[in-house]
């Protein structure tokens, strides 16, 4: 998954058991969207002239492929009429919640992870936004025996820590192991899960991840030399290279290893290092000197440094890049995309045309409802129903903040069909008379809800005609501002005190079992997972273990789209609002700058100063 960058890409806890005969693995291949991460941040779009929409849908499969060693190999093209030196500022609105990689599965984290953090393989972007899965750290994107049950991946030569100590095999296994602690909550878990159970129950072989001494049994993740790293998983898992893309699955070091403060200085494996870290204010990044570029296929290390600043505002960010003066030439952002009061400005201003990209991102929006507090699947219908998905998108910015979402998958996934059992295209402001009919016949008339919303300028507006829309149905509504700081944190918690909440999810590939199973099965209820709305419903539960282990995800595509509608319908856990696009603006003197699909925002690994 990735929330704010705009939403959650984040993806967390996903519990994903697709399965593919060894024939069918490049189809799977071809798709590989990390949302990852999985949330975004919504909001803000635009781009080009008034003509001008978004670019291709970069996050449907056709767009992906595996790519060869020699795709593995180091260094990354060089970007053209790149120069060395120079500082690039970087504005977000919302503090990292993370820095230790295992932490991490948000969009504006993720990006920001690039820049210091290797995995085991990771995503090449060419110049049109086609993806390749290649060895980043290994020396291709692994190879799997066994059915799809094993798979090997090969250190390659020349790696090194910050430290100047070299990545071995075994820092490698540390990285994975410590995601068995208790502590590591918030990243993606497909690796763990797959090589030791579902759910919270993986933790179970390794409950102190590995700082007393325990590791995983060589049956299981073996580690029989210093550059071989073999995963032995339960079930086959055609999909692999693309799990081991997650920020996750890449070295740390043991010695470096703090536990939950790792947040706050994790050992670097890539072109930069932390230099200085000021918690919720500011982060800087500086050369690491260890990293050879002659290994890596992906980043670049133009700049001396990043310096990134916390709580500024689509607005405030907006304003800044338009004027483009002084240091802000020499800035950019992740993920604030352009406020949407300004985006005609932007558009207008005819020097904005070389610095700003709309891109289509991998993210669904979402209104999320707390089962566990809405127990009346009427009263969550009359919601669905009330809820004004036009007006929403609207006051994100538009057009250029996204398309009107009817349904919970996106149109990128495999098997998607344009359901719409709401009405949202025929009424985009919601349906109040039918709302008021359902609590009238749950005799729910006047039913108080708690919504609660992050404080940002956007939020603000949003919160305001989504509370005139439910009132209209009959609702009493009572607001409940959260600190952007903190949001994702709080709605994230299964006992939060909230009814209703904004999430966002974006697929960790271009199928649905990266989408479906995390947020709907019952079994992921847990604080830091994904499971927003606390659906669990053992029909629904049953459904997924039944379509993930469909060994063709062609043909369980139609299926995960048939039970997404079926929960949709029946259960309601939550409504979906808009389908996101990313409109961002830099300064003038950057260059380098492109769109990152995976991610779905500003790729930071090949800026630099001009």
């Amino acid at each position: 998954m990735k929330p704010t960058a705009r939403s959650p890409r984040s993806t967390r806890s996903r519990r994903s058991r697709l399965r593919l005969a060894s024939s069918t693995a490049a189809a799977l291949a071809a798709g590989a969207l990390v949302l990852s991460a999985c949330s975004s941040g919504g909001g803000g779009g635009g781009g080009g002239d008034k003509s001008e929409g978004p670019g291709s849908d970069k996050n449907t499969s056709a767009n992906y492929s595996i790519g060869t060693k020699d795709d593995s190999a180091g260094p990354a093209p060089e970007v053209p009429g790149a120069k060395k030196g120079g500082t690039v500022g970087v504005l977000q609105r919302d503090a990292f919640l993370h820095l230790d990689p295992g932490q991490i599965y948000y969009s504006d984290m993720l990006a920001n992870q690039m820049l210091y953090n290797r995995t085991l393989t990771s995503y090449k972007v060419d110049d049109k936004g086609r993806v390749k899965v290649v060895g980043d750290l290994a020396t291709d994107a692994g190879t799997a025996s066994d059915g799809g049950k094993t798979w090997k991946f090969t250190l390659k030569d020349g790696l090194k820590f910050e430290g100047g100590s070299p990545i071995t095999a075994k820092d490698v296994r540390w990285g994975v192991e410590r995601l068995y602690a208790s502590f590591e909550t918030d990243g993606p878990l497909y690796v763990p899960q797959w090589l030791s159970g579902d759910g919270a129950d993986f933790r179970k072989a390794l409950p102190d991840g590995p700082y007393k001494g325990a590791h995983l049994p060589a049956s299981v993740l073996d580690t029989p030399d210093d550059k071989t790293i073999v995963f032995h998983f339960r079930q086959p898992h055609a999909d692999t290279p693309f799990a081991t893309a997650m920020p996750n699955i890449g070295p740390v070091k043991a010695e470096k290893d703090t536990q939950r403060k790792y947040d706050n200085a994790p050992f670097s494996s890539g072109p930069y290092k932390v230099g200085d870290y000021k918690v919720g204010k500011s982060l800087t990044l500086v050369r690491n000197e260890n990293w050879d570029g002659k290994t890596d296929p992906i980043r670049h290390q133009y700049a001396d440094r990043f310096e990134i600043s916390f709580g500024h505002q689509y607005a405030d960010s907006t304003r800044r890049f338009l004027a483009d003066q002084g240091a802000d030439k020499n800035t950019l952002s992740f993920t604030n995309a352009v406020a949407p009061e300004m985006t005609e400005k932007v558009l207008g201003q005819a020097d904005t045309k070389a610095r700003r990209f709309v891109e289509i991102q991998p993210y669904v929006d979402y209104i999320s409802f707390n089962m566990d507090r809405l127990k009346d699947v009427n009263v969550r219908k009359a919601l669905a129903y009330a809820m004004p998905n036009g007006q929403i998108l609207q006051q994100m910015g538009g057009a250029t903040a996204g398309v009107l979402a009817t349904n919970y998958l996106s149109p990128a996934m495999d098997g998607y069909k344009p359901t719409d059992p709401f009405g949202k295209k025929a009424k985009p402001a919601g349906d109040p008379d039918k709302a008021r009919e359902l609590l009238k016949q749950a005799g729910k008339e006047g039913q108080e809800i708690v919504y609660a919303y992050p404080n940002t300028d956007l939020q603000q507006k949003v919160s305001v005609v989504v509370t005139q829309a439910l009132e209209r149905a009959g609702f009493k509504v009572q607001k409940k501002e959260i600190d952007a700081n903190t949001w994702r944190t709080a709605i994230a918690e299964v006992k939060n005190k909230f009814d209703i909440y904004r999430t966002s999810w974006g697929a960790d590939w271009p199928v649905s079992s990266t989408v479906v199973p995390p947020l709907f099965d019952g079994r992921q209820i847990a604080d830091g997972a994904q499971n927003y709305g606390h659906l669990n419903n053992p029909a629904v539960n049953a459904a997924i273990d039944r379509i993930s282990a469909v060994p063709d995800v062609k043909k369980a595509a139609p299926e995960w789209q048939q039970l997404a509608d079926k929960i949709f319908t029946e259960d309601v856990p939550g409504v979906p609002t808009f389908y996101n696009t990313q409109f961002s603006l830099w300064g003038s003197n950057l260059g380098g700058i492109r769109y990152q699909p995976v991610y779905g925002t500003v790729d930071p690994t090949g800026v630099y100063v001009k």
